[in-house]
């Protein structure tokens, strides 16, 4: 049986011109609780509103004349290179928004030589992932068990991953008042309301529901453990996401001793913590507030950045939470970033239109950063500094300070 029709075709994205207008299809698209999970953060969304707010706060001070005609956006990464600076971040249940949508997200990164990284919370499994992406990360939500993480990471370096990423800012789950509301939950929860959200989506229902359970049957949480997870819709999947809260930084250096390759230590917002995970034998941080999905009010990682970069030596520290323009991968890269990834956007782009939308929405974001540096006055990645950032809120110089004072 052939892969249903993705929602659009090519001639209907050509009014995607942005990683925004992804969004604003999806929602069209998407059941509304499937889309409030996705679209929505924790609490108040303050934590998801200021990881927006901190991009806008900064503009940016081009260099003119600077002969921009050998631009290249090739990034080093852990020993691999990447055709740009930026990658996709896990996104568990992904197959919600789209018909095997972890595997369409990964096999478009690979395509585009840029990492994704599978979420444990994803509905595919991690092998069939890489399969179609054989470059892929991993990501690890773990409880503080060593006999499962032990069975977990032999699982993943049997499949053939390279890098595995510890996601530790996930002790209990954010209180996401949001899907509550919009009728979402962790196990699904049948209604009639959960049924009237569908039905109104019947595009949706005819791509990615039903091919699921035909094809697949139903979807379980198929990368948590090294055994299958519970199935999206049993009692029993909130006990496979149990016991984090006991995981702490002695888990973390069993885990550097047993894992023979990059380890990436995600969920890094202070400074005290970015020098524990360089300790405990972290090759690489990603500074995050989890998308603004757990604790609200987290500061954007964006903030957090110079700081912690100026104590991480030659560590690479990456970042994610609020990207959406190749301005802001600029941005970050300007305040010492090594490498930014991104969530949501690629998510809405799978929803949309499959691989073809997230090919889409990569190459959209690979256009305007190689458009971005030749009017910033760079030809390499690795040029764009601290001279190509200011902060807004910063009071304007006066060419009188020195006499007022």
């Amino acid at each position: 049986m052939s892969n249903p029709a993705p929602p659009a075709s090519r001639r209907s994205l050509a009014p995607m011109l942005c990683l925004d207008d992804f969004e604003r299809a999806a929602r069209r698209v998407l059941p509304r609780p499937v889309f409030a999970y996705v679209a929505g953060g924790a609490e108040q969304n303050l934590a998801f509103d200021d990881n927006l707010q901190a991009f806008r706060e900064l503009a940016l001070v081009p260099q003119v004349l600077r002969n921009v005609s050998q631009r290249s956006q090739r990034t080093t990464l852990l020993g691999m290179e990447y055709a740009a600076p930026f990658g996709v971040a896990p996104m568990g249940m992904l197959a919600l928004s789209a018909y095997r949508g972890d595997v369409v997200v990964a096999r478009a990164a690979h395509v585009a030589n840029v990492p994704t990284v599978i979420s444990g919370a994803s509905l595919a499994r991690l092998e069939e992932i890489v399969e179609a992406a054989p470059a892929s990360w991993f990501q690890a939500y773990l409880p503080g068990e060593p006999q499962r993480i032990n069975a977990l990471l032999k699982r993943v370096a049997a499949a053939g991953i390279k890098t595995l990423m510890l996601t530790v800012d996930c002790p209990v789950g954010g209180n996401r008042e949001n899907n509550a509301r919009a009728g979402f939950s962790t196990p699904l929860k049948p209604s009639l309301r959960l049924a009237y959200d569908g039905l109104v989506r019947p595009g949706w229902l005819a791509r990615t529901v039903l091919p699921t359970l035909l094809r697949h049957g139903m979807p379980h949480f198929e990368n948590a453990f090294a055994e299958r997870g519970a199935p999206i819709l049993s009692a029993t999947v909130l006990r496979d996401f149990s016991k984090r809260d006991h995981f702490d930084w002695t888990h973390v250096a069993a885990i550097r001793k047993a894992w023979p390759g990059p380890l990436v230590v995600k969920g890094i917002l202070s400074p005290a913590d970015a020098q524990l995970a360089r300790n405990h034998g972290a090759d690489a941080l990603i500074l995050s507030n989890h998308g603004g999905r757990q604790l609200d009010s987290a500061i954007a990682a964006l903030r957090m950045l110079p700081e912690i970069v100026a104590g991480a030596g030659s560590m690479p520290v990456m970042v994610d939470g609020g990207i959406r323009r190749g301005t802001d991968v600029l941005k970050a890269l300007a305040l010492g970033a090594s490498f930014v990834f991104v969530g949501r956007p690629l998510n809405f782009a799978a929803a949309v239109a499959g691989e073809e939308g997230v090919a889409h929405a990569i190459g959209l974001l690979v256009d305007e950063v190689d458009r971005d540096m030749a009017l910033l006055g760079v030809n390499r990645c690795a040029d764009v500094g601290l001279q190509h950032v200011r902060d807004v809120r910063a009071p304007v110089w006066s060419g009188n300070a020195a006499r007022d004072a």
